[in-house]
């Protein structure tokens, strides 16, 4: 048999066997990450609030629990933003405060979701909102959607 452009069979099996752990390695790194991009509007928050404000942004979290990301704001004299526990149509308590700088929110440094939170995250039950003087509860809200 003549060799496939000056590659002996033993050759041809090394060069394909590196190449499928080339790409075994790259799929093992970062593809548990799951981004969830998001508008953020006042129809979304419970109850629903009537306001020209708007947000959005996106926020992924890592199979390792770490969360990263932000949003970013327009319309809102925002005073807080946060990452909640709570399925569509629910309110639920902080699990993550996002800081601020300007009209962006973003997720600090460090942050991890506990194994229950990821399992909620997982089921479309974390959200996050932004909060105002005139809308304390909430202004505007979006799921985070795995």
């Amino acid at each position: 048999m003549k060799p496939l452009m000056g590659i002996s069979g033993a050759s041809l099996k090394v060069v394909v066997a590196a190449g499928v752990f080339a790409l075994a390695a790259c799929a093992g790194t970062g593809g548990g990450a799951r981004h969830s991009q998001m508008m953020l509007s006042g129809s979304q928050e419970v109850p629903p609030v009537s306001t020209a404000a708007s947000g959005s942004g996106t926020i992924t979290v890592n199979m390792d629990k770490s969360v990263s990301g932000s949003v970013t704001t327009s319309g809102v004299n925002a005073i807080a933003a946060h990452i909640h526990t709570g399925a569509p149509g629910q309110n639920g308590p902080v699990i993550i405060p996002l800081t601020q700088s300007g009209n962006t929110w973003s997720v600090p440094a460090g942050a991890r979701l506990t194994d229950a939170q990821y399992d909620l995250y997982k089921a479309g039950n974390l959200y996050v909102n932004v909060h105002s003087a005139a809308n304390k509860g909430g202004e505007i809200r979006a799921q985070l959607k795995p």
